[in-house]
């Protein structure tokens, strides 16, 4: 049989395209789709449906990475060094093994699941009672102090013998934290060097994890090597590529704020990466009012497009250009920061972390399709009611980087956070004065119309209508006060005294406003509060009483 010209060429395109699909095929069935609840250290841990396994396998996620204070390192009794060191008996290890009963329970729950486990550490982590025996008070957060990796190597040999169903760890040097950890210290010393710190660090882990044991290694870039593109290609070459290292990256440089730079590292050097996501993003209310972020995660967010062209700027584009460094992706549905707000329905978050999970898995589809599947599987909602719904979503993203900063970064993001609100902090200049204040009343009446769309959305029960109308409404109210704020703010630099006194009188009714939501809603989230001050060093509220006295 005679194969004509175009009969070839559509045969060499089927070939092709069915080469590029079973390519795509094992990608995605290779990825890691991980979900961690982040718990507020030192406070009780949260009530959340995503510490169930089996919720997470049902919404598309394939492994389950457990908190600081979760994991085997707290948990390990060190007797394969020296039993001298947590002695039967004493308090400290008496702390240690109820604390390895509790991860054990936690590990069999994700087993019974097929689900894939993982413990996010602190490095370097010791007992106290080590560290003094040893006399490494200054040393032990060196990985070049030959004592010290020495003691990281034993530690990393009895977290996956005393806990065998570990499936990997993922490690950061970030910063340590202690608050769930009495008896424990943590140190790393030089953090940010490659050379010094971060490399080496790596090298041991990977011997130790991937090669010796064949488990994986997720390492996290974040407060260490995630913002220097040239510390992180250092890192990318003094570190062999293995199939069990996996480098952890988060989708935008620093902590999760929205006009933050998309991370420039993401699709860089020659180890596959995860991509870090917040659901309920901690300065942004956690979850308590909508927050659609997904669409900006992976298609990119609005403040991202001015981006060289030749620069990766969405998830997206980094699946398709660098398909081959594509490790996954990797949710917090809940959590990060401290303190509140507290919800009470995680509708928000879960719609960030289904979308995240299931595009995850299936890069190939849209995240509009995603959304649709979840507006249908999850809401049961049906046509007009999912264009809406979706209206509403995209709606939300565009208002909350407006309300909290700008599409231009006019604002410095630590203004506000958690369940509290600092005097606002602004980019000088008549320009960006006139942006800004021109985004904030973008952001009222984007929130209208939020409020708007929540209430004419044929809601399937009762409860869930409530709570979308009453969190939205959560949203407009509180961003009425932040808008309140960044007009008294430029109204004292200008000298303008009777438009901060006009705006003190908009922010008090802002408040009160804001305060009478729980008298309608039950099922909100708790609320900010005007005295809260933590990690918070010019408290909002303190300065609007100071200028009442001028």
């Amino acid at each position: 049989m005679k194969i004509t010209a175009n009969k070839r060429t559509s045969l060499v395109s089927f070939l092709f395209f069915f080469v590029c699909t079973l390519q795509l095929l094992a990608q995605n069935s290779a990825s890691l789709i991980l979900d961690m609840v982040h718990h507020n250290p030192g406070e009780p841990t949260y009530v959340s449906k995503y510490n169930n396994p089996a919720i997470l396998k049902e919404m598309g996620y394939n492994g389950k990475v457990y908190f600081l204070f979760e994991s085997p390192a707290l948990a390990i009794n060190w007797e394969s060094v020296d039993k001298t060191i947590l002695p039967k008996g004493t308090e400290d290890r008496k702390w240690v093994d109820d604390k390895a009963a509790q991860i054990k329970k936690m590990h069999a729950a994700c087993v019974a699941e097929g689900m894939a486990i993982y413990a996010m550490s602190d490095l370097v982590l010791f007992p106290k009672r080590l560290i003094k025996k040893y006399s490494i008070e200054d040393s032990f957060g060196d990985p070049n102090d030959a004592l010290t990796e020495k003691l990281i190597r034993a530690q990393i040999n009895e977290m996956f013998d005393q806990f065998p169903d570990l499936d990997g760890l993922v490690v950061r040097i970030g910063e340590t934290y202690l608050h769930d950890a009495p008896y424990h210290l943590g140190a790393i010393k030089d953090k940010k060097n490659p050379e010094k710190t971060i490399s080496p660090l790596i090298n041991i882990l990977r011997e130790e994890i991937c090669v010796k044991r064949d488990k994986q290694l997720i390492f996290r870039t974040w407060g260490a090597f995630d913002t220097n593109l040239e510390d992180y290609m250092a890192v990318s070459n003094a570190v062999e590529p293995h199939k069990n290292l996996i480098i952890s990256v988060k989708h935008c440089e620093g902590d999760f704020h929205r006009s933050n730079a998309f991370s420039k590292v993401i699709g860089q050097g020659r180890h596959r990466q995860i991509i870090e996501v917040q659901s309920a993003r901690e300065y942004e209310g956690k979850g308590a009012y909508p927050n659609y972020i997904v669409n900006g995660v992976i298609n990119g967010f609005e403040e991202h497009a001015r981006m060289p062209e030749e620069r990766i700027n969405s998830i997206q584009e980094f699946v398709d250009t660098k398909p081959e460094l594509y490790a996954g992706v990797w949710t917090w549905s809940r959590g990060g920061g401290w303190n509140g707000p507290y919800i009470k329905d995680e509708l928000w978050c879960d719609l960030n972390s289904w979308v995240m999970a299931q595009w995850g898995k299936n890069t190939n589809k849209s995240e509009e399709f995603i959304f649709n599947r979840y507006a249908t599987e999850r809401l049961h909602l049906e046509e007009d009611d999912i264009t809406k719904f979706r209206k509403l979503c995209l709606l939300s993203a565009q208002a909350v980087v407006r309300g909290r900063n700008s599409t231009y970064r006019d604002m410095n993001p630590w203004w506000t956070r958690d369940q509290g609100i600092a005097w606002p902090m602004v980019v000088k200049g008549e320009l960006e004065q006139k942006r800004n204040l021109a985004q904030k009343d973008e952001s009222i009446a984007k929130w209208k119309q939020i409020v708007k769309l929540a209430k004419s959305i044929n809601w399937k029960n009762e409860e869930t209508k409530n709570h979308a109308i009453g969190s939205s409404e959560y949203g407009l109210k509180l961003y009425k006060i932040y808008r309140t704020l960044v007009y008294m703010k430029y109204a004292e630099d200008n000298g303008d005294a009777k438009a901060v006194k006009k705006w003190i009188k908009a922010y008090d009714k802002a408040w009160a406003d804001y305060n009478k939501l729980a008298e309608k809603y039950t099922t909100i989230a708790t609320l900010y509060t005007q005295d809260y001050k933590r990690h918070i060093a010019n408290n909002a509220d303190i300065k609007v009483n100071k200028l009442r006295e001028k």
